[in-house]
């Protein structure tokens, strides 16, 4: 990270948000209530060690603008500039979660056949459950075998609902 991190709380139609950035990129971006939050914000803080203080740079002001686009209806794709920070077996599952098309669901098996490793179900799945950037790695767009939700840091009512609203861009 090459300058100071600030964050950004604000409210969403599911429920409040928070968002860590420097001038560059968007580090962080969940619900609050999500579980381990304050893990993902230690992990940040360890890459960091200067204080996050309240602010608003220039890609949480451009999330917050993109978010309330997407609660419309009005968004297809986030645009904000991101700096995921995982090993690199995460990094790979999150870049092939953003592939996953808007108003679509597919498996953790089939999401770990596609990075090529298809005996990772469970590692895929721990990758998924480790996302910091809600929305924007859609891991809400990753469903069981059977076709059942399975869990969600943010709640499986905003799993839930997010998968409703997204099928409804696609109509």
């Amino acid at each position: 990270m090459q300058s100071k991190l600030s964050r950004s709380k604000f409210d969403t139609p599911l429920g409040p948000m928070l968002a860590i950035a420097n001038e560059e990129a968007l580090y962080l971006l969940e619900f609050t209530e999500r579980r381990h939050l304050q893990k993902e914000i230690d992990r940040l803080q360890s890459q960091e060690p200067s204080p996050i203080l309240p602010g608003e740079p220039a890609p949480i002001l451009q999330i917050k603008e993109e978010l309330a686009q997407y609660f419309a209806g009005k968004l297809k794709a986030f645009c904000t500039p991101i700096s995921p920070i995982g090993s690199p077996f995460q990094l790979l599952v999150w870049e092939e979660l953003r592939k996953i098309p808007l108003g679509h669901t597919l498996s953790y098996a089939k999401l770990a056949a596609l990075i090529g490793k298809p005996t990772a179900c469970r590692a895929v799945a721990r990758a998924n459950s480790t996302n910091h950037l809600a929305l924007i790695i859609p891991c809400h767009r990753v469903i069981n075998q059977n076709g059942k939700l399975g869990g969600y840091a943010g709640g499986i009512e905003k799993k839930e609902r997010l998968l409703e609203l997204e099928k409804t861009f696609i109509l």
